[in-house]
């Protein structure tokens, strides 16, 4: 692998945890949004990612996949939180209001992940910058 493969795997990296942070971020805005009925209660969201397939992202010596990719963003599928609350503005009928299916706990777990996933891709990038100046300063 040569160290212009490192940049774009790196750099392809960044830019999945920059989804996965700014998707967090949403759950994270929207985790007390109340609804008064299941279809507008706002659902947690999650990137799924895939390592990068295509001819511009296969490393020439060996044949791999390099860097990563992300196919899309889907809804959590875990269960609504329906509180009887009968005086809130947004009760249905019956008196229940609907909230998101988002964990905070989880989410903050989530954003420390990215955010270090981030800040270790940008020192890969640092350091293969390193090793390429070393590399021409050798002929001094």
């Amino acid at each position: 692998m040569s160290l212009d493969n490192i940049f774009s795997i790196a750099g392809s990296g960044m830019n999945a945890q920059s989804i996965r942070l700014n998707t967090t971020a949403s759950n994270l805005a929207n985790a007390d949004a109340a609804a008064s009925s299941i279809d507008e209660t706002y659902r947690g969201r999650h990137p799924i990612f895939t390592a990068l397939n295509n001819t511009l992202n296969i490393d020439k010596n060996t044949g791999a996949t390099i860097g990563v990719g992300v196919l899309g963003i889907v809804e959590s599928d875990a269960p609504l939180q329906p509180r009887y609350e009968p005086h809130h503005p947004l009760a249905d009928d019956e008196g229940y209001v609907y909230y998101p299916n988002v964990n905070v706990v989880e989410e903050m777990t989530n954003m420390i992940s990215a955010s270090r996933s981030f800040q270790m891709n940008v020192e890969v990038m640092n350091s293969a910058k390193q090793m390429m100046q070393r590399v021409l300063s050798l002929g001094q």
